[in-house]
């Protein structure tokens, strides 16, 4: 019984389709490949472009598609096909794939603890986001349950301690503990006085133990110490992760700088996380893929140095000023006010 093709884009192609003559194949890729568990959207992609960003142009996705995709999962089998041309993907779906291909749009949200289709993100960077600081303006920082009193003697507490917080809370309510964090100031602002937003430092997880005005809050687990006026935040955190979509080019033009490093000192490279100076007013989006820029050293023998392209990064979570980016490929390392653009 012959294999049947299904191709995964809708009948007419937009805008994306119309730059298919740019995509560069890897000088060795295959014609068939068979998704595996531990499979990312962006890894798959590599397998066959050289820019792995443009998977919408090789499947001829349209917009609706790069936020509602047909999932990919492990079992299935995706064909390199030439139509009218041009490389296109397609799956293959044979009587023994599991799961059945889905062929209608849908949206669905990958949460930390899904194993269902294949993610954009690698599952060790995902489950990394969880620990990593938060962004909120100052109302909402203001507004969030604080911790007033220790159950313990002690000046700062950690896991298995009790404290008491403002907020009723509900039985078995999860937190998120943070800690406020100094204002975010755009590094691209000459006067150094236009706020991004507000960072909190991560400290650890908590459970409401007794509702009640105040509540009775158990630390679960401590990354760092908590102390009085540190804050709870509702988990999972606003910044929910959902991932229906994949790497795309951003639609509009970005010209930003990095504004700090997420877990390390100074240098970053692959799977590191990145804050950028553009968010949603800019037109950022999640699956956006931006290429970074090193400063060139100045001039030299009279002749300005160019910038050096150093990486891509994805990014997978916007505010309204900023986003958090990954670093998905690096060929050097990543610091602080390098630039990001459009790849």
């Amino acid at each position: 019984m012959k294999a049947v093709i299904v191709s995964l884009f809708l009948a007419g192609w937009v805008a994306v389709a119309a730059h298919a003559d740019d995509l560069r194949l890897q000088d060795n890729a295959p014609q068939r490949y068979v998704v595996v568990k531990g499979d990312t959207l962006w890894g798959i992609s590599a397998h066959f472009l050289k820019d792995p960003w443009k998977w919408p142009q090789i499947w001829g996705m349209n917009r609706e598609e790069i936020h509602n995709p047909h999932w990919i999962y492990p079992g299935n089998v995706i064909v390199l096909q030439w139509v009218n041309g041009q490389p296109r993907l397609s799956l293959e779906q044979s009587p023994d794939a599991v799961p059945t291909v889905h062929l209608s749009p849908s949206v669905r949200g990958e949460s930390l603890d899904d194993n269902g289709g294949i993610p954009p993100l690698p599952a060790s960077a995902i489950h990394a986001f969880a620990s990593q600081p938060v962004v909120m303006d100052e109302a909402e920082m203001h507004d969030l349950p604080r911790i007033v009193e220790f159950e313990s003697a002690h000046i700062d507490v950690g896991a298995g301690d009790e404290v008491f917080a403002t907020g009723e809370g509900e039985a078995r309510s999860r937190w998120k503990i943070v800690t406020p964090g100094a204002p975010i100031i755009d590094p691209a602002d000459a006067k150094g006085k236009r706020v991004l937003g507000y960072g909190a430092d991560y400290l650890g997880e908590g459970r409401t133990v007794t509702p009640g005005q105040p509540q009775r809050v158990l630390i679960v687990s401590s990354a760092k110490e908590v102390e009085d006026g540190d804050r709870l935040v509702p988990w999972p955190a606003r910044e929910t992760y959902t991932f229906n979509y994949v790497p795309h080019a951003p639609d509009q033009k970005i010209d930003g700088l990095i504004v700090s490093t997420i877990g390390v000192m100074s240098e970053a490279g692959r799977f590191n996380s990145i804050v950028i100076n553009k968010g949603r007013a800019d037109g950022l989006e999640q699956g956006d893929v931006l290429a970074i820029y090193r400063h060139g050293p100045g001039a030299v023998a009279g002749m300005t140095m160019p910038e050096t392209r150093s990486a891509l990064c994805m990014v997978y979570r916007v505010y309204d000023k900023l986003a958090y980016a990954l670093i998905m490929d690096s060929t050097h390392s990543v610091s602080a006010l390098d630039i990001v653009r459009n790849p």
